[in-house]
């Protein structure tokens, strides 16, 4: 019996230690300075853009680095230490979030960059109607300061009409290619198309995400390997501080039915959460690629907070969140997201205000969102 329990061991420790990988760039841009330093940045270190821990390790001219085994499957990228020297395709325009699945063994990935953007490459995307509120909006909850952006619905100077606002996260990503990590949203310029469309217009507030607190930030319950528990935080500071300041200085309708919260991956799983808590605020939730993996602790939040009525979600995923997905699989992702579906619907959310979409070749990434978003605000406003 104790040879058995010890090969037990033995095998658990071995899988430990083999699941692993490492990361391995062999053929940089001829504009790479020599000795430059890069780093790896993704999902599993908040998308600060570059950390002193995840800084490759440089031989001649081979770059290295080994991470151990993370969540199941990792987007990332490689920059040289910020998002405004992050990889390019040969253009220099954003490439997709690269992925990575762990298998149980080590593994060697050789990687080759095609070039880098720099800051002085990238052109402002952002739509005429999109201004910076603040550089440095105060949080009191976590007495930390962040950049605001506001978008306006066209005309808003000579109109006197009250419109709908929606909260968003990861405001770098919104408007702006200049000021995006991984691509931006184009929310402005999908709002300005409705708006065009069928005359209903809407403000949107984008805040910006604290590099390396967005994980602490975008999650109330604490994950033992990345971080988080400033969720609740963060949540009262957007319906205490930011709401208040924003319906006060500008023409909103500050009710329930027309103000949403919207966010991608953990800005998902943080607009899931603070629409549920605070459903007498959000009444229109939008809950993109959510990141239910950092917490199951979001699969009871839905028993005992799932039985709203008045309350409208937008669920979406893509179907290849993870590399390693097949046309007959269901990704992590959408496997959790369908789970939490279920919970809200047996606790009492009506079925008619929950929409679930599966994007069969959908990723983890910023066009998954961009395509879907015009699609989002449609359903929520209807």
């Amino acid at each position: 019996m104790k040879i058995r329990y010890f090969f037990i061991f033995f095998l658990l420790i071995t899988s430990t230690f083999y699941a692993q990988v490492t990361f391995v760039i062999n053929n940089l841009p001829e504009n790479t300075p020599k000795n430059t330093s890069i780093y790896i940045s993704g999902d599993f270190e908040g998308w600060t853009g570059g950390q002193v821990k995840y800084k490759l390790y440089q031989n001649k001219n081979t770059y290295s680095i080994t991470l151990p085994k993370q969540i199941n499957t990792i987007n990332f990228k490689f920059t040289k230490g910020s998002w405004e020297t992050v990889e390019a395709d040969n253009e220099g325009t954003n490439i997709d979030n690269r992925t990575y699945t762990y298998s149980s063994k080590k593994d060697t990935i050789k990687i080759s960059i095609s070039n880098w953007i720099e800051t002085s490459s990238k052109k402002s995307t952002a739509a005429k109607n999109v201004f910076i509120l603040s550089e440095d909006f105060y949080i009191p909850q976590l007495d930390r300061r962040r950049k605001i952006w506001i978008y306006l619905p066209p005309k808003y100077d000579s109109s006197k009409k009250s419109y709908p606002v929606i909260y968003m996260h990861d405001g770098q990503n919104l408007f702006d290619i200049e000021t995006s990590y991984a691509g931006e949203w184009e929310v402005d310029e999908s709002l300005n198309e409705i708006f065009n469309e069928n005359g209903n217009g809407f403000i949107v507030i984008g805040i910006d995400n604290g590099g390396e607190k967005r994980m602490d930030e975008y999650s109330p319950w604490k994950n033992n390997k990345y971080g988080g528990g400033e969720g609740d935080a963060y949540v009262e500071f957007i319906t205490k501080n930011l709401k208040p300041h924003i319906d006060k200085n500008y023409r909103t309708l500050s009710n329930k039915e027309n103000t949403a919260i919207i966010g991608s991956s953990m800005g998902g799983l943080i607009s899931y959460y603070a629409g549920l808590k605070y459903s007498e605020i959000f009444g229109k939730v939008g809950v993109f690629s959510p990141s239910f993996w950092f917490s199951y602790e979001s699969f009871d939040y839905a028993k005992t907070n799932g039985n709203l009525q008045n309350s409208k979600v937008f669920f979406l995923a893509g179907g290849k969140e993870g590399n390693n997905v097949i046309l007959s699989e269901i990704n992590q992702t959408a496997k959790d997201m369908n789970t939490v579906i279920d919970l809200l619907k047996n606790n009492g959310f009506k079925n008619n205000h929950l929409f679930s979409k599966i994007v069969p070749d959908g990723m983890h990434n910023e066009k998954l969102w961009r395509d879907n978003f015009k699609e989002a605000i449609l359903w929520l406003f209807e």
